[in-house]
């Protein structure tokens, strides 16, 4: 069976059985892309039957002369495992060639957490036109949830419920679920909202978060806004919108959440994923430890890694 049959099939699998995100499409597209050409101009390999493991050893001894990093190559195996997984289940092939391909070893790196007073310091803006008030009710809203960039900017009108006190989110994979918001964020949300009318610019767009040309924000505009408050205030540069869910997570699990719930809020498939705020609090400990207790700063070289 042709390669480039297969890549289709699988990609539509992904797509309309799984409802995979469309830039985790992309991705799979792009990866499988690089993985067939090497197949087919270096090892005149054009069917799927025909893939052996050394050849994917190959592609990927390949990468590594490119002087592709570890994690670029790990996430390679994985779209070429999920590939010759879904052949095997589809009766194509009758082995998954990449079930035992090593996978790199990973330098774990924590996200950048905010502390409360950075929190304070990046939410005070003052609110002189309706692009601040934007701004201002996104930033509360994605500390005050936890969201991810993607679901924030792809908010609707609709999906506020100010009564009851939630959001309805749309997540990876389609996924809905509900989320709490805080008093914070509805009472800055209200105050966008009331400038919003005039910021549609007789467009009929239902997007939440608007534009300067009355359309929903991008996730590049929301970046820029970002950085761009970072810089006047004078804060790391290395603070995302990612940073703001990993500060909401890490500061309910500091403050005794429970892990379920959080995983819950965030949109976790699995606990694992959220687990990871724990080794983020764990640090924070250990250093409190080594900054504040008499001892423990006399003999902080004991403890280094």
């Amino acid at each position: 069976m042709r390669f480039q049959v297969k890549k289709e099939d699988f990609i539509n699998c992904c797509e309309y059985e799984k409802g995979l995100a469309t830039n985790t499409l992309k991705s799979y597209n792009y990866e499988l892309n690089a993985y067939q050409n090497y197949l087919e101009d270096k090892l005149s390999i054009m069917d799927v039957e025909d893939i052996k493991k050394e050849h994917i050893e190959s592609y990927l001894k390949y990468c590594y002369s490119l002087e592709e990093d570890s994690k670029t190559v790990s996430h390679k195996i994985t779209t070429i495992y999920n590939f010759h997984k879904y052949l095997l289940r589809e009766k194509v092939v009758k082995e998954n060639e990449a079930e035992f391909i090593d996978r790199p070893k990973l330098a774990k790196h924590l996200p950048y957490t905010l502390s409360t007073s950075q929190v304070d310091k990046l939410f005070d803006i003052e609110l002189k036109s309706p692009f601040d008030y934007r701004d201002k009710a996104m930033l509360e809203l994605m500390y005050g949830t936890g969201l991810r960039v993607s679901e924030l900017i792809g908010l609707t009108v609709y999906d506020i419920d100010f009564y009851n006190a939630f959001l309805r989110v749309k997540g990876k994979g389609s996924k809905e679920r509900i989320v709490p918001i805080n008093s914070n964020s509805i009472k800055y949300l209200k105050l966008y909202l009331e400038y919003r009318p005039a910021m549609l610019k007789k467009k009929n767009s239902e997007q939440l978060f608007l534009n300067s040309r009355g359309e929903g924000i991008s996730r590049q505009g929301f970046f820029k806004n970002l950085k761009k408050l970072l810089a006047e205030k004078n804060m790391p540069t290395n603070i995302s919108p990612h940073s703001l869910r990993h500060s909401f997570a890490t500061h309910l699990i500091e403050n005794g959440a429970d892990l379920r719930s959080v995983q819950t809020m965030l949109g976790h498939s699995d606990i694992t994923t959220t687990k990871i705020y724990t080794h983020i609090t764990n640090e924070k400990v250990r250093n409190d430890y080594l900054h504040n207790h008499p001892r423990a700063k006399k003999e902080e070289w004991i403890y280094e890694i």
